[in-house]
């Protein structure tokens, strides 16, 4: 791993895609397919801000001398009518979307279901298996009830946020796909929820609906010791078949691929590969690792490990506003300090050592210095943080111009 050059191309421009915007209401005729079956019925969806309503066709008494009576008249009676029956939509579930989860692939599989989608409550209520008619119609209700999970999931981290310190406030939160490593498992991945708050990043089995809740994490991780990194993405989600005909592909290609993936890297060679359902929430968690990443370097300012290069430990301080600065661990006494434009190159063995290549502002000579860490990784990735919080704080197009997926959300 080495630490390069930040390459600054121009920010893309255009109207941005798949802009998810909360729906007040929506109504349609779907199917709901049943796995154990194979088969599907009719179904009408009803979508309001908080719920996600299924309903199933009924006959029901609308006129005659059966509406609404517990008995029929008697014959003699002169309001004794034929009665009359007529099909009616009548609510048979209704799934809550406040931290529900939605998934486009079968349970702990990576087969992914085209036109269909599942929608699962906190509580574990599920929708069934939502079937479309259209890829066009699919891509609308995925992103319509998308949009309103991720509004009811802003309000719930306001909720969240007023409990919490400025320096700890929640910046994203929701619901991904964890590729699980390993052949033993009967899965291949499972859903978790991901938080960034204050300085860390969480990963939960479930949502924290409490404060209490942010202890049971899985798994925390310093935030400017993480790497986020954009790994594959789809085009834009109303454009399943035509991007599918373009590249000349079926759908069984795409079976064992998930389209929205990024990973998280941290110290000591930990690493996680997640998924989302849609483009535009890979941006968001893409910006909003950027801008939690950002507010943390600010506010801690500097961050310093415990280092140690032919026998002498050391101390190696990465500071915002001075750069670079190793020092002697027991006096103190600074050994060389440099600033972050100064760094020109590095270079490491994969394991505990680093070689890092500095220029001297006034005879231009370059000058490396190596050191050694308990934990490289992390080392590398703090170095990665601060250096791009510099860079973006002196030019704010900077981090629309490093965005991956920001990019493929744009269309001309």
């Amino acid at each position: 791993m080495s630490i390069e050059g930040l390459p600054l191309p121009a920010a893309p421009r255009g109207r941005p895609g798949c802009l998810l915007v909360p729906v007040p209401l929506k109504t349609a005729v779907a199917l709901l397919y049943s796995e154990e079956y194979h088969s599907a019925y009719d179904i009408r969806l009803k979508l309001t801000k908080e719920m996600l309503t299924i309903q199933k066709q009924d006959v029901i008494c609308v006129g005659g001398s059966h509406q609404g009576r517990s008995a029929p008249s008697s014959p003699s009676s002169p309001i004794a009518k034929d009665p009359r029956y007529e099909k009616h939509w009548l609510d048979a579930l209704s799934v809550p979307l406040s931290m529900a989860r939605i998934s486009r692939y079968k349970a702990g599989t990576e087969k992914f279901r085209w036109n269909a989608f599942e929608v699962l409550a906190l509580d574990g209520v599920s929708s069934g298996i939502l079937q479309f008619y259209t890829a066009q119609d699919g891509a609308d209700w995925l992103r319509a009830v998308s949009a309103n999970i991720r509004e009811l999931t802003l309000q719930n981290m306001k909720l969240a946020n007023r409990c919490c310190s400025a320096s700890d406030q929640v910046v994203h939160m929701g619901w991904v796909h964890e590729k699980l490593h390993g052949a033993d498992s009967s899965q291949t991945c499972r859903p978790k929820f991901l938080a960034l708050k204050g300085p860390s990043f969480y990963v939960f089995s479930s949502p924290p609906v409490s404060t209490f809740d942010w202890v049971r994490a899985e798994r925390t991780y310093y935030l400017c010791e993480v790497l986020f990194k954009v790994h594959k993405f789809w085009l834009t989600d109303d454009c399943w078949l035509q991007a599918n005909l373009y590249l000349g592909l079926q759908d069984g290609d795409f079976e064992d691929q998930r389209p929205y993936c990024f990973s998280v890297m941290a110290g000591h060679g930990k690493s996680h590969v997640f998924s989302v359902e849609l483009g535009s929430e890979l941006a968001v968690w893409e910006k909003s690792f950027q801008r939690a990443m950002f507010m943390e370097v600010q506010r801690s300012g500097s961050k310093t490990y415990a280092c140690s290069w032919q026998g002498e430990m050391l101390c190696f301080t990465v500071d915002f506003a001075l750069g670079f600065t190793c020092f002697e661990s027991k006096t103190k006494n600074v050994l060389w300090r440099f600033k972050f434009s100064q760094l020109k190159g590095s270079s490491d063995d994969g394991k505990t050592r680093v070689k890092l290549l500095f220029q001297h502002l006034d005879t231009k000579q370059i000058e490396t210095k190596e050191l050694e860490f308990q934990d490289l990784t992390a080392v590398l990735h703090c170095i990665h943080a601060f250096i791009a919080a510099k860079v973006a704080s002196v030019d704010p197009g900077f981090v629309d111009s490093q965005s991956l997926a920001k990019k493929y959300m744009y269309s001309n």
